[in-house]
């Protein structure tokens, strides 16, 4: 029998979405950026102490491997060729630090997780050397914070001997996760690529974002050599070739963060144009164009991305909630009162109110736009009544009371008021939360029909390169993109009280901790 003839399509693109909680691999048909095929590995986190949250690189590599591998299989099931990939993008949870050896291509020490906490008494004894109030600011966009790249990366000089070592011996290689996979996907110890891009770069507080290059005073100050940093390229260029599995010799062309990339995915290209992510933590970006908007209410100025080596630079303001989706994967694996994360929205809709229970989930402190590492997780306003339905339900509205504090923010920063908020990310399938999250803003909430706009924007950064030119990136060029919008359901009072409770629980969680006055060193 003749075997069955391949689907003709149009150009394809795969993109890697390399998140804090899984790993996918996502095939996009560039003319019509239809979702041909995907498939997704759960990461494991590591808790070896309290506060301290890693994961294993290899275990992040190999699922990428496997994502790749599986989602092959699956196009060919459906009779896609994939000889019709022509990029890869790469999108990547963000200042994620990985030190590893370029000799063996061994990591050097675990992934330090973005929101790992161990680095606070790192934290508070450069905040006694800054060279003045606004050093580190005006040329990162960030606060001095544990959130970010550099002070885990002194961590691990201080306290990891093999690392120590590796450096001394010029064997080290730095990089967020971007550049591990970068780095291993293109040949690793064989002549992988070692390079970021200008986003994740912009969030290791070693990069200047004006100059777009790592800055030396910087470095200084963190007393991080510069010839572990790896390049920085824009997001949208051919870094290297894939080096072996079923997609060898395709072009790897696109870099974000995932933050970044979901920007790019939901089209925000206008200054002004914002979007909203819910994974595992919460991140508001506001593309405020070619110019940095330094914030005065707790925000951040970061790069929002710069698609192509002779393209303009795009910024952008930033909150950034540490503890969203992370909160139901702690109801589910922690407290075990779901099964599945699904499940959390059965449980909420069961009593459709929290009855006066507030949770507010500063498991990692609180980032923006407090910005107090010392802030602990607390559910409070419990009675003989409150039973799990209501901490589920509170659960949700925490992660909604967390948007609305950066929306504020934003709105007092920007001095325009959104009038809508564009969402999209895992948790924007649970529609109690968006119905909710619509109530407590008190504007509507819109949401692409296709949610998976991460790994669209960085297809898009990939397809769009120089030397692949597939996906254009034009704003009139794209398509309108169908939307279910979540119009507010209460009145504006019953928002701003209950909205008002919750600061007032938020400043209960203040003030629970103090950093260990000294750090040892463990290996």
């Amino acid at each position: 029998m003749a075997a069955a003839k391949k689907a003709v399509l149009g150009p394809l693109v795969g993109a890697v979405d390399q998140g804090t909680s899984s790993t996918r691999f996502l095939v996009f048909n560039s003319k019509t950026a239809e979702l041909l095929s995907h498939h997704q590995v759960e990461i494991k986190q590591e808790f070896p102490r309290e506060g301290w949250v890693e994961q294993d690189p290899k275990e992040i590599l190999m699922s990428v491997y496997e994502c790749i591998e599986k989602t092959c299989e699956k196009l060919e099931q459906l009779n896609i060729d994939i000889s019709n990939i022509k990029a890869i993008g790469v999108s990547n949870q963000r200042e994620t630090t990985v030190v590893w050896d370029k000799i063996t291509g061994e990591p050097l020490y675990n992934a330090v997780v973005w929101l790992d906490l161990r680095t606070q008494s790192t934290v508070e004894n450069l905040s006694k050397r800054i060279p003045g109030n606004n050093f580190l600011k005006s040329k990162t966009g960030l606060p001095l914070s544990t959130y970010f790249s550099a002070v885990k990366v002194r961590w691990l000089l201080d306290n990891v001997k093999e690392v120590q070592r590796a450096v001394e011996e010029d064997r080290a290689l730095f990089g967020t996760i971007d550049s591990w996979l970068i780095w291993c996907l293109t040949g690793g110890t064989n002549g992988g690529v070692h390079c970021t891009d200008v986003t994740n770069a912009s969030r290791t507080m070693l990069f200047n974002i004006h100059s777009l290059e790592w800055d030396k005073e910087l470095c200084e100050f963190f007393e991080i050599p510069m010839k572990i940093l790896p390049n920085v390229r824009s997001s949208s260029e051919i870094y290297g070739l894939m080096k072996a599995g079923a997609l060898e010799g395709v072009p790897i062309s696109g870099c974000l963060g995932d933050q970044s990339a979901a920007l790019v995915g939901q089209m925000c290209f206008r200054d002004g144009q914002a979007k909203n992510t819910y994974g595992t933590g919460c991140f508001l970006l506001c593309n405020t164009g070619r110019k940095c908007v330094f914030s005065e209410h707790g925000l951040l100025t970061t790069v929002a991305y710069k698609l192509g080596r002779d393209k303009p630079v795009y910024y952008a303001l930033e909150g950034s909630v540490a503890i969203a989706g992370a909160v139901i994967r702690w109801l589910r694996d922690n407290l075990g009162i779901i099964n599945s994360s699904d499940e959390i929205e059965k449980l909420a809709k069961e009593v459709g109110t929290s009855y006066g229970c507030y949770f507010v989930p500063a498991f990692s402190g609180l980032y923006a736009p407090y910005w107090e590492p010392s802030a602990r997780g607390i559910i409070c306003g419990l009675t003989q009544f409150t039973n799990k339905s209501h901490i589920a339900f509170a659960a949700l509205e925490a992660v909604c009371f967390q948007t609305r504090e950066i929306l504020d923010a934003m709105n007092r920063d920007c001095g325009i008021p959104l009038s809508h908020l564009q969402v999209d990310g895992g948790m924007t399938n649970n529609k109690i939360l968006m119905q909710l999250q619509a109530d407590i803003l008190y504007i509507p909430v819109v949401k692409p029909s296709m949610p998976e706009t991460t790994a669209l924007g960085a297809a898009m950064a990939a397809g769009a390169a120089e030397g692949v030119g597939v996906w254009s990136l034009e704003p009139e060029d794209l398509s309108a993109v169908t939307v279910e919008r979540f119009e507010p359901q209460i009145n504006a009072e019953e928002s701003e009280i209950r909205f008002s409770t919750w600061k007032k629980a938020v400043m209960k969680s203040m003030g629970w901790v103090t950093a260990e006055s000294s750090e040892s060193s463990i290996l």
